[in-house]
């Protein structure tokens, strides 16, 4: 951008030094052949028409002229800034939407090398498991003491594999979310994390009517609180975690918006951290921004971290 600002200014430079090597031009040929007296000749004559005032007119006009074009110049050059700045802007979001491209690859990719991983580990262990005990089941089907522990080792290997597949399942999409409804599927996602972290209290309240937001509403607040616990888990060494959502009515006719609110009593954020730095919060303001909302992450007054997004429902069911 410095570029084009230069390239500008050169171009006006350049303007000014012509003009004023023809205004040098001019008042030569007029020295040289008398232009002042020429016109004062014809012009006399013509008194009665006043002729003989119309240098001092053109005088006048070409300097309310240059007024106007130096008033112009000044537009230009706001105009100019205020593209520069647009401009910058949008290559500071592109690049971020480029970062969060590639980081949703990594975790996608990331994501499929998991489960890649377990299928063959977990499932390719227990299914090869259940093969050895079908064959010694087969082999020994007059012993009805080893059928029956044959039959218990399958049943207990099934009931493992069903374990592994539902964990599997879970993380590519919440299961009680379509059967269940959000309310239900976010306290399964959090008494999940209080089995994971027993020193840690959880408060959960869901203070929202709980009609049908539709399925990007829902989706996009389960996945903000299931990313906002997770960053705690990894960051925040709190104690404390509170996990609220509820709906700000506009009136009867409009649903209001939607707040989701996360916070902790943990160490936050140093001073002088960008909060946008990690990716955790910059998916968190992209998927609540994609919605039409806005979302705040800062260290709370009375210390540890706090997450609060606001999602306009009216946009959403209109």
């Amino acid at each position: 951008m410095q570029i084009d600002r230069d390239e500008c200014r050169g171009g006006a430079w350049a303007d000014l030094v012509l003009v004023g090597v023809a205004t040098a031009l001019f008042a030569f040929l007029s020295a040289h052949f008398e232009l002042g007296e020429l016109v004062s000749a014809w012009t006399r004559p013509q008194e009665r028409y006043q002729l003989d005032e119309l240098p001092g007119v053109l005088l006048f006009m070409a300097l309310g002229f240059a007024w106007l074009a130096w008033r112009r110049w000044g537009d230009v050059r706001k105009e100019l800034r205020r593209r520069i700045a647009t401009e910058a802007t949008l290559t500071a979001a592109l690049a971020e939407n480029r970062r969060l491209e590639h980081a949703n690859r990594a975790i996608q990719e990331d994501e499929r090398r998991s489960l890649a991983r377990e299928l063959h580990d977990e499932l390719g262990q227990y299914l090869n498991a259940i093969k050895v005990d079908a064959v010694t089941l087969s082999s020994d089907a007059g012993d009805v003491a080893a059928v029956r522990r044959g039959a218990v080792s399958i049943v207990g290997i099934v009931d493992r594999v069903q374990t592994s597949v539902r964990g599997m399942v879970q993380r590519l999409r919440p299961v009680g979310l379509d059967e269940l409804g959000l309310e239900a599927a976010i306290e399964e996602c959090v008494d999940g994390w209080r089995r994971r972290l027993p020193s840690v209290r959880f408060d959960y309240d869901f203070a929202a009517q709980s009609p049908d937001w539709g399925e990007a509403v829902n989706m996009a607040v389960f996945r903000l609180v299931q990313e906002g616990l997770t960053n705690v888990a990894r960051h925040a060494r709190a104690s404390r975690v509170a996990i609220r959502i509820d709906q700000l009515a506009r009136d009867g006719h409009r649903p209001g918006t939607l707040r989701l609110d996360i916070s902790d009593d943990g160490v936050g954020i140093a001073l002088g951290a960008p909060s946008s730095q990690g990716l955790g919060l910059a998916g968190m303001r992209e998927r609540v921004e994609s919605l039409g909302g806005v979302l705040q992450a800062a260290n709370a007054a009375r210390g540890g971290f706090r997450v609060t997004a606001r999602i306009p429902l009216q946009s959403i069911s209109a």
